[in-house]
């Protein structure tokens, strides 16, 4: 293949309301969450698995070739289409290329359609390959295409298995067919230009081999109710799939085949007024809840989260003038305040929000505070009854943090704010497995500190009454806070509410105190040195490990079972999350000079110059260009929440989902030392 993405590169189709397509390059789904329409009933929430993928296979002069792969228990690929596969691009949506035996070119394309559960799958003839009758006169026999969908109408995070409850019957009418597998789940509508042949049948044992990596189940059946077969001849084979309801009453009675024409061209258009690729990308994050936004926390498998939101928000809309996303997003969240907190989480399905983050209501303010002023320095005008709402939600955030709310979170009497009781994880850093919170960090942690002054700084802006407030905890911060010994600060103070202990950890958390963040705590030689021991300790060229080398606990592999995993996700593994505030501090301690910036953007942002240029290679030498120039399309990297990396520079070639967070701070990164977003 010519392609530079490996065949396990994952590539994935947002459609603006948290449902998308997504898979691999070779075809061969390695994951649960792989699937053609993936719907979210209840935007963002209630994802289900409606189509999970298609067999497809074209007959030439009577001459059966396959397109497709699919990975059987117990490693068995059937049928071989990838060892036909020559070339994948991304760009403007997934785009493959095959050539079968006898030279004859074939496309395929997958296009998610924004703004509705409708995704678009296309196969062309681009040339033929030489066909020859026995006596050697030149002939172009037939080319037919014939498409099997693999249906489970099952929830996202689950697998589906043979059963007699599954129902196979198909209604076609004209180019539709509606298939509805389980009643409560939503139909599926197909529109071809083909024609459908009800062939009903169970393909059982689909292999997930990420899935088995992760330490989970990783067998499923699927139901397959009929095959489509297309002429490819005389024109492009088109295959839109739908939930039902997503479509007008105006597209479902045109003809498919403009209805592919106009949807490219809308998409096209679409993503081209993008300033740059990274904005681009970026987009997929933002998403419809009810009739405001929001931003979801990641790819495939979470929704939005409050924390998450917050500090996605400052890249995604801030840095990119997307201001009415940002105030749709914070009105929406204004009104979620309780007893000082905002939502963590939103559970999928209609279970109350989780109220389980020190932090989250925190960032809430930062962001806040940075909408207002964004908007003003773009000479544009905030509406009064705006600023009202968000002064008041800035009000209901320190008011309850200063009387003390849920899990012992309140400011001590040193000014500081202390939190967590045994059994909870309150900060970003918030694995649990079982009964074990692997990195209970009760106490005062420094990041909440840094977060708590900021926010504090912010509230004395509209009111007096938080100035003294903020002054006796930034007093207590600068002389409670710092190690000497380390060059930096120690990670929480008064731990587990006990007065005077430490945990002097070397965590990144710290960095948030210098940058990230509209105040710094720390400045000067202090301020320069904890830097540096970041830089020396913590930074590689995938983001900040979240423990360095050397301390006790720390994990330099993320991989493994479920408690494997957990337990390295904080203990070493790499976040690019928090490259955003590094590069600001870094650049912060060098007196923000354009010199400065035009290091921090070579040094951070150009490619470090690893071994292989090859995406999704195992050299794991990475810098902040692959988080800017991987798009949700095709996201060959070690990624998970947060865009987690392995904190080691061993091979790590195994893919893993994408997040808002390295996109943001990308983006947030770049305009720290440019005062742009940067493009590709």
């Amino acid at each position: 293949m010519s392609s530079p993405y490996p065949d396990d590169a994952e590539w994935l189709e947002a459609d603006g309301r948290g449902g998308f397509a997504s898979g691999t390059v070779s075809g061969a789904r390695t994951r649960r969450y792989h699937a053609l329409l993936l719907a979210a009933t209840t935007p963002p929430t209630g994802r289900v698995c409606l189509v999970n993928g298609f067999d497809a296979w074209v007959t030439v002069g009577g001459r059966r070739e396959g397109l497709s792969s699919q990975r059987y228990a117990p490693d068995v690929v059937h049928p071989d289409g990838a060892r036909r596969l020559v070339d994948f691009t991304p760009e403007p949506w997934p785009h493959w290329t095959f050539r079968l035996d006898d030279g004859t070119l074939i496309e395929q394309e997958i296009v998610a359609r924004h703004g509705a559960p409708v995704v678009l799958v296309a196969w062309r003839l681009v040339s033929r390959g030489p066909g020859r009758e026995p006596g050697g006169v030149a002939v172009a026999p037939a080319v037919t295409l014939a498409v099997r969908p693999f249906l489970s109408g099952r929830d996202y995070h689950a697998l589906h298995h043979e059963n007699l409850g599954c129902d196979f019957t198909a209604t076609a009418e004209g180019e539709r067919v509606r298939w509805q597998p389980y009643p409560g789940v939503p139909g599926v509508v197909a529109t071809s230009n083909g024609h459908y042949a009800h062939e009903p049948d169970w393909y059982r044992g689909f292999f997930y081999a990420e899935e088995r990596a992760r330490g989970l189940d990783c067998v499923e059946d699927l139901a397959a109710p009929g095959v489509f077969y297309f002429d490819l001849t005389d024109d492009e084979a088109v295959l839109l799939l739908a939930v039902e309801g997503a479509e007008s009453a105006v597209e479902r009675a045109r003809r498919v085949a403009p209805r592919a024409r106009e949807l490219r061209a809308v998409e096209r258009r679409r993503r081209a007024a993008f300033p740059s690729r990274l904005e681009r990308n970026a987009d997929a994050y933002l998403v419809a809840r009810g009739d405001g936004r929001t931003i979801v926390a990641g790819y495939p498998w979470f929704t939005d989260w409050g924390r998450d939101t917050f500090i996605a928000l400052r890249g995604l809309c801030l840095a990119t003038g997307r201001f009415a996303d940002a105030r749709a997003i914070l009105l929406a969240w204004a009104g979620a305040v309780s007893e000082g907190m905002v939502p963590n989480r939103f559970p999928d399905r209609g279970d109350a929000p989780e109220l389980n983050a020190v932090d989250a209501a925190l960032w809430y303010v930062i962001a806040a505070h940075e909408y207002i002023a964004a908007v003003a320095a773009a000479g544009e005008l905030l509406p009064a009854d705006d600023h009202r709402r968000l002064r008041a939600a800035i009000d209901a955030i320190l008011i309850g943090y200063v009387e003390g709310t849920r899990f012992a979170i309140h400011c001590d009497t040193d000014g500081l704010l202390a939190a967590g009781e045994p059994g909870v994880r309150l900060t970003w850093m918030d694995a649990k497995v079982g009964d074990w919170v692997v990195t209970p960090r009760i106490g005062k942690p420094v990041e909440v500190q840094a977060l708590w002054l900021n926010a504090l700084h912010v509230g004395s802006r509209f009111s007096e009454r938080w100035q003294k407030q903020f002054a006796r905890g930034h007093a207590s911060f600068a002389a409670r806070f710092w190690n000497e010994a380390a060059g930096g600060l120690y990670d929480v103070v008064d731990c587990d509410h006990q007065a005077g202990t430490v945990d002097a950890a070397f965590r990144p958390n710290q960095i948030f105190a210098v940058g990230g963040l509209p105040i710094a705590l720390v400045e000067g030689e202090r301020a320069r040195r904890l830097v540096d021991a970041v830089a020396a300790r913590l930074w590689t060229p995938l983001g900040l490990r979240s423990l360095a080398p050397g301390e006790p606990g720390y994990v330099g592999r993320y991989a493994g079972g479920v408690r494997e995993r957990d337990g390295a996700y904080h203990q070493g593994t790499a976040w690019p999350w928090l490259l955003g505030a590094f590069v600001e501090a870094w650049v912060r301690v060098r007196g923000a000079t354009p010199e400065a910036k035009r290091i921090a953007r070579a040094r951070f942002l150009a490619h470090s110059g690893g071994t292989s240029t090859r995406p999704g290679s195992a050299t794991c030498r990475r810098s902040l260009t692959a988080i800017r120039r991987t798009p949700p399309a095709a996201v060959p990297s070690r990624r998970g929440r947060w865009g987690r990396r392995c904190a080691s520079t061993a091979s790590c070639s195994r893919s893993r989902p994408t997040h808002d967070q390295p996109a943001s701070c990308a983006v947030f990164a770049s305009a720290c030392v440019t005062g742009t977003v940067a493009g590709t």
